[in-house]
Order: structure tokens, then sequence, then C-alpha cells
């Protein structure tokens, strides 16, 4: 099955399927951490989403990945795993929301968003912590929690899906500690883990990154369950 991980950087649910044998690749404008250049597109997911068949007469009958592979482009995705930016959309950013529809920030977010729900491609899920898009577009179909998938973490996650069903919990574990205000240590905003397991402040310029990064349970889910 030809897969795409739309805005995937971490790379974990892309290798999650290909684990599973399918043709999986991640796009992002990120280079790739997950180690995996020869599966990654490093460039704007606009280019590749639709497939072949695109609709603006640009011919895309082939991609190339970071090792420098040439691929051939399917005439569309079998099945697509988006994760836009939420740093416009997220109520966990609300004070700022005034600012960010002045300059058209949000705006832009909520385009393209809607560009991954409204890519050429039958079986779509597009990922989103809770924030505007449930009002500016409609309700997710579901709202998972790592603790699902067996990690010791509170972190809503929604989904909004197009020919997929949604996601079975596999391991529902203990849902982790809350710090002095309430967050969930390890998962919160003002948290994150770096490469060698340590906390990481919210200033920290890591803290975007890895906080983005798909828990290995719910990748493991996604490829187990729509792959």
């Amino acid at each position: 099955m030809n897969v795409l991980i739309a805005c995937e950087e971490s790379q974990e649910v892309c290798k999650a399927f290909r684990e599973r044998g399918h043709r999986a690749f991640s796009c992002d404008i990120q280079a790739c951490s997950g180690g995996h250049p020869e599966w990654h597109i490093w460039g704007d997911v606009l280019q590749v989403i639709n497939g072949y068949r695109g609709m603006d007469g640009i011919d895309r009958s082939w991609f190339h990945t970071v090792d420098g592979e040439v691929h051939d482009m399917p005439d569309r995705w079998d099945l697509i795993i988006a994760h836009p930016p939420c740093t416009d959309l997220a109520v966990s950013g609300a004070r700022w929301f005034a600012e960010k529809q002045k300059d058209f920030r949000q705006q832009k977010a909520c385009v393209f968003f809607m560009q991954m729900i409204l890519a050429n491609c039958n079986r779509i899920a597009v990922e989103n912590p809770i924030g505007i898009m449930s009002t500016v577009y409609r309700k997710p179909d579901q709202i998972i929690q790592p603790y699902q998938f067996g990690h010791h973490v509170r972190k809503a996650t929604c989904l909004w899906l197009k020919g997929l069903p949604p996601l079975v919990a596999t391991n529902v574990v203990d849902p982790g500690e809350l710090d002095e205000h309430g967050f969930s240590i390890g998962g919160a905003l003002r948290w994150a883990v770096d490469e060698n397991g340590k906390t990481i402040s919210w200033n920290d310029p890591r803290t975007a990154k890895a906080r983005s990064k798909t828990f290995p349970g719910i990748a493991k889910a996604m490829a187990e369950q729509w792959g």
C-alpha cells in the first residue's frame, strides 16, 4: 500500500508502516530525524499529496527522497496520515489568537489543514490537538490519549477521519502523574523529553519538535489497524 505521512519529520508513523511491509514515505519541510532519509521527502507536502492525479497540470510522475533516489509517484496515495502544524490552531495558544488572526497566521493554518482533509485520497486521517478546527471545520471523529496505547501520558489528540474506522485502544495503562500545575508530566506544553530521556523546559528550542513526535504505541496502532 502506498502511504504518505504528511508533515512528519520524526518518521515514527512512517517506520511503523514500513515494518508492516507498506511503501510508506514521510514528508516535511524539515529534515528527518528518524534515521531513514531513504523514506523521507524533504519539501512542501502539497507538491506530492495529490499524487500523479493532481489538478494543477504539473507533471508529478516522480518524486525523490533525501538519499537522492527517484521514486514513481502513485496515481494517488492509498492512505494519507497528516499532522499539520498546530501552533496557530491549538487552544493552548488561545491568548495569542487575536494577534495570529490580525497577521493571518491562523487563517493560513486553517487553509493548510483543509488541504490535508481535501487531498485526492479515499482514506485520510488528520491529527491535531484540541483547537479551533473543531469549530471552523467540524468536530473530530475521535479523541485519543497516549495512555490508551501503552504510554503513561495525558495528551488529547483529535483525529478527523475519511474512509477509516476510529482507532481501537490497544493497551490502556495508568495515565501518569500531573505536576503541581496540573500538566501531564511528559505530555504537557511545558514538558518534553530529549533524545537522552532528559526533561527539557517549554522555552528550550527543542521542545516543539520533541512534543510533535507521535507516540510509538499510537503509530503502531495506526499501522496495524489502518494498514
